[in-house]
């Protein structure tokens, strides 16, 4: 296990909260690869803590669907597979097109104004080298729509399932030349939901969902290949 990374201490998370960023960061940035065993005591020395702020992080990010835990084996790197990639694709779509129909009932002025704000931020995010800085953006975006559904069970249900679309909406945004694409969709979802358009707001999510199965679909099987 090639350990390239280090601990980023933030005396306002405690301990496990900075272990488990540091790992999940890891693994999404590519650091620690898919497949690549997670040995505590290894990441301890490495970090300088002790295993059980290691042990708490694998476990969270087991629930999130980056690490696998393995019999006789240990803990594990999860791979990004085609099969994983459209069952998460799938749920999210049917979530996200009930998210911008209520949203285009019930989003405000005051609404309006921040997903502008957030599209720009996204916009303005896409020089950063950072890609896991883009997907926070892009999470940002999304998070307004969310919210805007005043509907406590589906933002529940969307922020839970969230985490476990972050991994490939990092692998979607690594690719550069979708980008004028992705802007374009926040700037006509943001049209539809102004002007109250569910039809047209719920054919963009599911155009925007598709176009990122294709993508990172495509780059799995070139992987393989």
């Amino acid at each position: 296990m090639d350990l390239n990374f280090t601990v980023k201490m933030d005396e306002y998370l405690p301990l496990r909260d900075v272990v488990f960023n540091t790992l999940r960061q890891a693994i999404l940035r590519g650091e620690l690869k898919p497949g690549e065993r997670l040995m505590e005591i290894q990441l301890a020395n490495k970090l300088g803590v002790s295993r059980t702020p290691i042990r708490e992080a694998i476990r969270k990010l087991e629930l999130e669907g980056l690490v696998l835990m393995i019999p006789r084996r240990g803990a594990e790197v999860a791979q990004i597979t085609e099969k994983s990639l459209r069952d998460v694709l799938e749920v999210r779509r049917a979530l996200e097109e009930l998210a911008v129909q209520l949203a285009c009932m019930r989003m405000t002025a005051e609404g309006i104004r921040q997903l502008k704000q957030a599209a720009a931020e996204f916009e303005k995010a896409l020089g950063d080298e950072d890609i896991t800085i883009v997907a926070e953006a892009d999470v940002a975006f999304h998070d307004v729509v969310y919210l805007a559904t005043d509907n406590e069970r589906l933002i529940s249900l969307l922020n839970n399932f969230r985490e476990q679309m972050y991994r490939y909406r990092v692998e979607y945004l690594k690719k550069k030349e979708c980008h004028e694409k992705l802007l374009a969709e926040h700037r006509d979802l943001i049209q539809a939901i102004e002007n109250g358009d569910s039809e047209r707001a719920t054919e963009i999510t599911s155009t925007h969902i598709g176009n990122q199965v294709e993508v990172v679909s495509d780059t799995l099987r070139r992987n393989e290949g």
